[in-house]
């Protein structure tokens, strides 16, 4: 699964403005990505730092629990986004597989439909969650420290994925209106063999290979 590049080969028919807008919310969804793996490095140095301390000086870090139920929102939902953008998620192609054109077009932008559709209601309860956290200032049990942030973040970046949603319905619509298009911003199937020649290239480079190949 890989995802098309905006600025790759001209087609009959470049959406610019969708061009744009996908650009500018990768833009977005890469910070998000950033901040979702930074703070997995600060928990694991966070985690040293306790086990350290809890062994050479028995100090460990006050509120250690606190802080790491409070981080495992950032990790666990500020890439989403950017998860669905490069087709990382884990899925089935058993039957899409099989399919090519307008069939398989169809097919992805119903998925998407139905994503879109949980992922509204999910905003909608994890934004009422957000609101109750705020208002009756609720607090973790040790240090006390407020949840309201580790709650905001969830609407946030699930809000961030609705839009790439939208972003690939749209894409899918486009394809399935004429499946000559050139597919743009929307993940497409590969075979083995295409999966494997990406890897490769990512690992030592497009030059590299294409001058090995020679």
């Amino acid at each position: 699964m890989m995802t098309t590049d905006p600025g790759g080969r001209s087609g009959s028919e470049r959406p610019t403005t969708y061009i744009q807008f996908d650009g500018w919310l990768a833009h977005v969804e890469n910070a998000f990505n950033l901040f979702a793996a930074f703070s997995i490095l600060t928990l694991m140095l966070l985690a040293v730092a306790q086990v350290l301390g809890r062994f050479f000086f028995n100090t460990p870090i006050p509120g250690f629990i606190d802080i790491t139920e409070q981080a495992m929102a950032i990790f666990a939902f500020a890439g989403v986004a950017y998860c669905q953008r490069v087709g990382g998620h884990i899925r089935m192609e058993i039957v899409l597989g099989k399919l090519s054109g307008r069939p398989l077009y169809i097919l992805e932008m119903f998925g998407v439909i139905l994503i879109a559709f949980t992922i509204a209601l999910l905003i909608w309860g994890s934004w009422y969650h957000f609101d109750r956290s705020w208002t009756i200032g609720d607090s973790t049990i040790d240090i006390r420290l407020p949840t309201w942030p580790s709650k905001l973040i969830i609407p946030v970046a699930l809000s961030l994925l609705f839009l790439r949603l939208l972003m690939q319905i749209y894409g899918y619509a486009r394809l399935v209106a004429d499946p000559s298009r050139q597919p743009i911003a929307v993940p497409v199937l590969e075979d083995v063999e295409e999966v494997a020649q990406h890897e490769i290239e990512e690992a030592f480079g497009e030059e590299t290979v294409e001058g090995g190949s020679k």
